[in-house]
């Protein structure tokens, strides 16, 4: 019997031993990957950041780009990394994060790996006081945006830092394209009082040079009270609103309560937190809001 247990105690051990190897050799090719490499490995936090990062890095040599979430995950406020988001992240140089609270569990993890630079990518941007991070619904922030990440690649791989501005360059152009598209549509926009359902609407409101005068900011856990209902109707009907911008994913149901009740329509709008990887999406997706937009503003197409 105890020849049987000093066996197992044996054979216990001995596997042990060996996972600790098979797990140690894993960490060493890792970072032998790291070090050997395929060049500058980048990782974005989530869709709008990828967007940006990917028009700026397009025909680079040198660079790895992936994405740490799925591009239909939206904004990463709940979300939970994985053993693979782990992986990817100890294999990476550079961290693109948007900022601004909306990934901060995701940066304390990323800070376990003390190589990783951390780039949040709201920074910088000369942005309101207490605004909130949903930067790239404004198409003026999101071209500084894709400038600032620019400047992080060329700073990390110089021989392609003309690329990169060359990039950057090109694709704020089509951005600028729908800034000047916004700035038309302000002509019949500016000073009129909205409401909206989606905290990053404030940045297409204020893009369009419109008074916000109530936010229910709308998610999939959020219960809306019969006294923030009447307060939506309030201000509809004291300040003769016409519009409200909402999310279909979310904002449907009360959006149906406001046209059912009053005399206001209600713009869904994208809120571009979810896309494919198509390089030209983003510029795709705010162009279809534009259109909703132009269609509750100037309804005859003028």
């Amino acid at each position: 019997m105890k020849r049987n247990k000093y066996l197992f105690v044996f054979f216990m051990l001995l596997a042990i031993t060996m996972a600790g190897g098979i797990f140690t050799m894993a960490y060493i090719n890792l970072e032998g990957q790291r070090q050997e490499g395929a060049g500058l490995r980048a990782v974005t936090s989530f869709y709008p950041v990828y967007i940006a990062a990917l028009n700026v890095t397009q025909g680079s040599p040198n660079v790895v780009l992936e994405n740490l979430s799925e591009p239909q995950t939206g904004c990463m406020h709940d979300y939970q990394l994985t053993p693979q988001d782990m992986i990817l992240l100890s294999k990476a140089d550079l961290f693109l994060v948007n900022g601004g609270g909306i990934e901060n569990f995701l940066v304390e993890a990323a800070q376990s790996y003390p190589r990783l630079d951390i780039i949040k990518v709201s920074e910088g941007l000369g942005l309101p006081e207490r605004a909130n991070a949903h930067v790239w619904m404004d198409t003026r922030y999101y071209a500084r945006m894709v400038q600032g990440i620019a400047e992080e690649f060329a700073s990390a791989d110089p021989s392609n830092a003309s690329l990169y501005k060359s990039n950057a360059e090109a694709y704020c152009g089509k951005v600028q394209e729908l800034t000047e598209e916004m700035e038309a549509l302000r002509e019949e926009t500016y000073g009129k009082p909205v409401i909206i359902f989606h905290e990053a609407y404030e940045y297409v409101a204020d893009e369009l040079g419109m008074d916000v005068l109530y936010c229910l900011d709308l998610d999939e856990e959020r219960q809306v009270s019969a006294h923030e209902a009447a307060e939506v109707m309030g201000k509809i009907s004291d300040h003769g609103v016409s519009v409200v911008f909402a999310e279909a994913l979310y904002g449907k149901d009360m959006g149906d309560t406001v046209e059912s009740q009053t005399q206001a329509s209600v713009c869904y709008l994208d809120a571009l937190v979810r896309g494919d990887y198509r390089a030209d999406s983003y510029l795709s997706a705010f162009r279809e809001n534009i259109d909703v937009l132009k269609r509750a503003f100037c309804p005859a197409g003028d």
